[in-house]
């Protein structure tokens, strides 16, 4: 995280207004846009959505989870959560 001086970019009434909120300490400011959603970007979100919807097919197809945890690679544990969760 880079920091600025807020005398460089501030005008000085808001500068003014602000130091009598918070005087010579660290404010972080959050950016204005939102936040997008884990995965939305890279498309992880819409992979694992569909593993997870093949994954309950399957189970529900007569799949073990034995046999899901083979050919997914995933922890039993973790097959159960989705399965059931």
């Amino acid at each position: 995280m880079k920091y600025i001086n807020a005398a460089e970019i501030l005008p000085e009434k808001l500068l003014r207004e602000i130091q009598t909120y918070i005087d010579g300490d660290v404010l972080y400011i959050p950016r204005a846009a939102a936040k997008k959603e884990w995965g939305s970007v890279s498309g992880s979100r819409e992979f694992y959505q569909k593993r997870n919807e093949d994954i309950q097919f399957l189970f529900r197809n007569g799949y073990s989870i034995d046999a899901l945890s083979k050919r997914y690679g995933l922890a039993q544990g973790t097959l159960k959560k989705i399965i059931y969760g």
